[in-house]
């Protein structure tokens, strides 16, 4: 990839900079910013008891890097009992999800971190970029969902889909935004809101792109599968239906490398420190 083309590229930062700094949180966002080939900062969205849209990737405490306010590790056991949906914000952002650090990215620096709201990081986001006189980011916001939550570990599709839309327009980032899911539920509710939000469906079955589609019930903007499963059939399909495909999550620079030879529109990576080994200067 020339510099040129990278300037085109989509790359995206996935939970911030997952692979350097503890998940979803403000300071792996900002990680995220510090690479200017980042035009897009990935993140997950959970729903509190009341009802605030916070940044997790699971809508629980995770015991492989949360720990309870006294500094004991979340065990497994206790994560049906520590529902997002079922806590008040204040009680989530006691919990510490960065201090333990995560044993599948040994070069993630460990540090005291919660999890943040939407909006706080927003907020940092702004100011970062006004400090450093660095553009906004986009951001791509992934909707946890599955049948299975509904209630329990978040609310019902059209409620979640409601949240984000207020918010989005609230913070000003609706033009900046992308919501993701691989629920197609809260995709046609949000599609069917507000037709004019970028969405993106993520995939990770082998079904092919018109079958995934066809559950979906419309053409989203962009088709977001498991980098695995791209193939330069699949980019042709998805090109010729007049959408952009970004696949996830891609840490290895020789299938970065790969996939841009496919034509692929961007990539997610937990590593954006390693952009720059696949653009030429």
């Amino acid at each position: 990839m020339t510099a040129e083309q990278a300037a085109d590229f989509d790359w995206q930062g996935h939970r911030g900079a997952r692979g350097l700094l503890p998940e979803n949180t403000v300071p792996a966002f900002l990680k995220a910013l510090e690479f200017p080939q980042v035009k897009t900062l990935e993140l997950d969205l959970a729903v509190s008891q009341d009802s605030l849209l916070v940044v997790s990737h699971e809508p629980w405490m995770s015991h492989h890097i949360c720990s309870h306010p006294d500094g004991r590790a979340v065990t497994e056991a206790e994560e049906a009992e520590l529902l997002l949906f079922q806590m008040s914000y204040a009680q989530i952002k006691t919990y510490d999800c960065g201090t333990r650090g995560n044993e599948r990215f040994p070069e993630q620096a460990r540090m005291p971190v919660h999890k943040p709201l939407l909006s706080e990081v927003v907020q940092a986001v702004n100011a970062y970029c006004a400090e450093h006189n660095r553009p906004k980011p986009r951001y791509n916001i992934e909707i946890k969902h599955d049948p299975a939550y509904d209630n329990v570990k978040a609310p019902r599709p059209l409620t979640f889909a409601r949240l984000v839309l207020q918010e989005i327009a609230d913070l000003g980032i609706k033009n900046q935004t992308c919501v993701q899911s691989f629920d197609v539920r809260p995709l046609e509710e949000l599609h069917r809101l507000d037709p004019a939000v970028t969405t993106a469906l993520l995939v990770e079955n082998p079904n092919g792109v018109q079958v995934n589609l066809d559950a979906l019930g419309y053409t989203p903007d962009i088709y977001s599968p498991y980098y695995k499963m791209v193939t330069g059939n699949v980019v042709d399909t998805v090109h010729d239906l007049g959408m952009t495909i970004i696949p996830w999550t891609v840490n290895d620079t020789t299938a970065m490398k790969a996939l841009i030879g496919l034509g692929v529109d961007g990539i997610i990576t937990d590593y954006p420190n390693k952009i720059s080994q696949v653009i030429q200067n």
